[in-house]
């Protein structure tokens, strides 16, 4: 649970002196409480600045661009920046006429091979069963030729016979294979349809918040044509910034103390638990940093920060604080790590989406 600390300011005013006039043979004496008041005010100073920050940075989400999956005009757009967005609702519907048109035909041509393979079925049974009587009667010439009671032109008109119906028999099923692969590859060609037509219809991929609409409805989209872009905002990255001697301190899986602007205008303090650690340096960040300091090495750290409450914004600056970092062994983690790990590290990635995190340059 984040909880605010702010400093009270303390009280400048001197403690009164007595007025009046001074007698010629003393000296006017100081104040005695300049002291006392100088060391309460060092004090309430060294109290605030416990713990100071390690590294600064500024929050991020990750953003998913959704795109148009089909080409068309989109005849629906029900999406609105701010608004909230559940995975997989749909939003949005393209014009799918022309591809459920080339799919009706296509089906019309499926009935149509159906029947001539049910055709080449049927003379094929019958071409089959001729050949069986064929064979029976040359079989039966044949021993009646032996004993010499059938001539030998009965013989060979009978083995012609035989030989034309088997090339029959072959020709008629390489036909009816024909026939069903051909109504094979119009099935293919329908489920690509369909397949199309699935894709028209524009589905959230992630449950967030839409940052910006893009498109508008009765435009013509094309594939890849960007519609929206939406993140989750219950949960934001800290992207900060550590130096060479303070990267040995941490590791991937640590909490560690994360602080941002409270709205009464205070620090509000949090955890946050460390998901990525640059294995390259850079030179600090123009916006994170003063000008001396830019020239130094440092490397970028991404710290998960719940934002159950929408405090959070992106671009945000906020503050790390390594000081009792780590997981602890044996330590119950405090309600913002629960909250960080129901949540997870992020969301994946879909075919129609392409995530980029936002905020750092903002």
């Amino acid at each position: 649970m984040s909880r605010v600390r702010q400093c009270p300011a303390p009280s400048t005013a001197e403690p009164s002196v007595p007025r009046g006039p001074i007698p010629t043979w003393t000296r006017p004496r100081r104040p005695v409480l300049r002291v006392p008041l100088l060391a309460a005010l060092v004090t309430l100073t060294a109290a605030c600045d416990d713990d100071p920050p390690d590294a600064y940075g500024n929050f991020e989400a990750d953003e998913v661009t959704v795109s148009a999956e089909a080409t068309g005009t989109l005849q629906v757009f029900d999406v609105a920046e701010g608004q909230r967005l559940a995975a997989g609702a749909v939003v949005g519907q393209v014009d799918t006429v022309p591809l459920a048109l080339q799919r009706d035909e296509l089906q019309l041509q499926v009935r149509n091979a159906g029947t001539r393979s049910a055709e080449a079925v049927a003379q094929l049974r019958s071409l089959e069963a001729q050949l069986a009587t064929a064979e029976e009667d040359l079989a039966r010439t044949e021993r009646l030729f032996e004993r010499e009671a059938a001539t030998a032109a009965e013989r060979t008109r009978l083995q012609g016979t035989v030989s034309s119906l088997r090339e029959q028999v072959d020709a008629a099923r390489a036909r009816s294979r024909l026939a069903g692969d051909e109504a094979d590859v119009v099935r293919s060609r329908i489920r690509q349809l369909q397949d199309r037509i699935d894709r028209a219809t524009v589905r959230n991929p992630v449950a967030g918040t839409v940052l910006a609409r893009i498109a508008e409805a009765g435009e013509y989209v094309q594939q890849g044509r960007p519609l929206y872009t939406v993140a989750a905002l219950d949960t934001l990255t800290l992207r900060a910034y550590l130096s060479g001697g303070q990267l040995a301190s941490v590791r991937l899986g640590d909490r560690v103390g994360v602080r941002y602007d409270a709205p009464d205008g205070g620090l509000r303090d949090t955890v946050g638990r460390v998901t990525w650690i640059a294995d390259r340096a850079e030179f600090t960040p123009t916006p994170i940093q003063t000008r001396e300091e830019r020239v130094d090495q440092v490397y970028a750290v991404k710290i998960r920060v719940p934002n159950p409450e929408g405090v959070l914004k992106i671009g945000m600056p906020g503050e790390v604080v390594l000081s009792g970092s780590g997981t602890g062994e044996g330590a119950e983690p405090s309600g913002a790590a629960a909250a960080e790990d129901a949540s997870g590290a992020g969301a994946g990635g879909l075919a129609n989406a392409t995530p980029r995190a936002a905020g750092a340059g903002r």
